[in-house]
């Protein structure tokens, strides 16, 4: 897929993902690629809810969700220019930030929390839970 088309987002936004279709005979290069996916999720924090939806589909493999993995291979493809890169530091320190809006959603009154974890000048780890 080096050569295709780059896409804006890093899923359909129309269609949910599905089970129906076709299944897929050998799903090694599928499992492979979902692998090297979540690895990237560490740079690419905004593939990460679209990398769990495909992995979520690892048990029973449709064409929809070959799909659904191509369609985040040709985002990453055109976006390989962003994403957090992580560089060399003379600095060692850990610093966390972290941010909370208690009971937020009007509708749920569910609560937002979110924390970035730094070494140095690098952004290690990130996590953002409602």
């Amino acid at each position: 897929m080096a050569d295709c088309k780059p896409c804006t987002t890093p899923v359909d936004i129309n269609p949910k993902l599905s089970t129906d279709g076709d299944p897929i005979s050998d799903a090694t290069d599928y499992h492979s690629l979902v692998g090297a996916l979540q690895l990237v999720t560490f740079t690419w924090p905004d593939i990460d809810y679209v990398v769990q939806q495909v992995c979520l589909h690892m048990h029973d493999l449709r064409e929809p969700h070959l799909a659904a993995l191509k369609w985040i291979l040709r985002y990453v493809h055109g976006t390989l220019d962003l994403g957090l890169h992580i560089c060399a530091s003379s600095q060692s320190d850990l610093v966390v930030y972290s941010d909370a809006d208690w009971a937020g959603c009007p509708n749920s009154r569910k609560s937002t929390l979110g924390y970035a974890v730094f070494l140095g000048d690098s952004l290690v780890f990130w996590s953002s839970k409602c």
